[in-house]
């Protein structure tokens, strides 16, 4: 125990003399998630809007209105003719172009079916199809208005007989801000990048300065080594993770709704299978150039893209489906959402916890089988 304390103080100190690494893992996941936090969000707050009225009456007017009133369109610019629309959409302006017809407010008053057509700038699919379920929210409530109103003039029933009307309650994110949905996700992919950085430059610095030669005179044992590099690097990881977790809760004001304890100890199994990586590919590495791009094309790019951070694993093809079961930050991102905004514990994750415990275990095994105290 006494040698593998001295080599976690000796890793300890090398770390605190390095000024640009201690910048570096500190400062950097704040500026991350912080960045990220504001950056990843699918919120469609405004939708920029151009109007093609050719009937230009009261009515019109008014059903325009109510776009300027919603608070989520921008009304930009009033093209006068189709020409002027496409040109708006195609040149990036506006992202959809609502077209009043003629004879609208003649049409409605004859009690009428009256066709709006809106123009969609549709190469970004989840803005337009959001600013459709607006416009469709808008349109309804108007044409609901129009039936009020002509019933009351005429005396003429023209509701059906019986309607549903939705009673709409939102669990976990009420808001419905995908900040509050990506930002533990971020927590995850931040502390991935932080401990598989650390651990897969380990052993190829000692190489690259010259100290793993004396490492292997001595007489120190290979676990003895691979604990003093992981106990280090597991300590540093856990501070960089209650850093994100102060800047989350105070920051963005997301509170853990679930236990902190729980969300602790998972998160220690992510570690560990990160540090294992890590030193996996610290083993195959000669240089510390060659160990970062290693972790970065072979585990970290894979991890984000497939992990759920990002994209739905349900929308992936199914070959594609059975990979992500085999990432640690799959199952770590969905404890993470699910501690942070359920509320839930281990009664309910308690599949993924078991996974992610095999796996960091797994994965620290077959490292440490990998790793020799040879000079290759």
């Amino acid at each position: 125990m006494k040698t593998i304390y001295e080599f976690i103080i000796k890793e300890l100190l090398q770390f605190k003399r390095d000024k640009k690494m201690r910048a570096v893992v500190f400062m950097a996941p704040i500026l991350q998630l912080i960045l990220l936090g504001y950056a990843a969000n699918m919120d469609v707050d405004i939708v920029h809007t151009a109007i093609f009225d050719q009937d230009k009456t009261a009515t019109s007017r008014e059903f325009i209105k109510n776009f300027e009133e919603s608070g989520y369109f921008a009304i930009d610019y009033y093209a006068s003719s189709y020409e002027d629309a496409t040109e708006l959409i195609d040149m990036g302006k506006t992202i959809v172009v609502i077209v009043i017809p003629k004879d609208f407010e003649k049409n409605l008053n004859r009690r009428e079916t009256v066709s709006v057509q809106t123009l969609f700038e549709g190469s970004d699919g989840n803005t337009s199809s959001i600013a459709l379920g607006y416009i469709q929210g808008i349109t309804n409530r108007f044409s609901k208005k129009i039936v009020t109103e002509t019933r009351d003039k005429y005396g003429v029933n023209l509701a059906l007989s019986g309607s549903l009307t939705p009673e709409v309650r939102v669990w976990y994110n009420p808001e419905m801000k995908t900040r509050n949905y990506m930002v533990p996700g971020i927590m995850g992919v931040i502390l991935m990048i932080t401990t598989l950085s650390l651990m897969s430059m380990a052993v190829v610095r000692e190489r690259e300065i010259g100290t793993l030669e004396q490492l292997i005179v001595t007489p120190i044992k290979s676990y003895q080594l691979i604990l003093g590099k992981l106990i280090p690097f597991t300590m540093i990881g856990f501070i960089v993770l209650v850093i994100v977790m102060l800047i989350m809760t105070q920051w963005f004001g997301i509170v853990v709704r679930g236990n902190p304890l729980f969300l602790l100890f998972t998160a220690l199994l992510f570690v560990l299978s990160n540090l294992g990586l890590g030193l996996f590919i610290s083993t195959v590495s000669k240089t510390q150039q060659q160990a970062m791009m290693a972790s970065v094309f072979a585990v970290m790019m894979p991890m984000i893209y497939l992990s759920g951070f990002a994209f739905p694993i349900e929308n992936m093809p199914k070959v594609v489906q059975y990979i992500t079961h085999l990432l640690p930050l799959k199952y770590f991102i969905t404890i993470l959402r699910g501690i942070v905004l359920k509320g839930i514990g281990f009664s309910a994750l308690w599949v993924e916890t078991l996974i992610l415990f095999g796996m960091g275990a797994g994965i620290l095994i077959i490292s440490s089988l990998r790793f020799s105290k040879k000079v290759e």
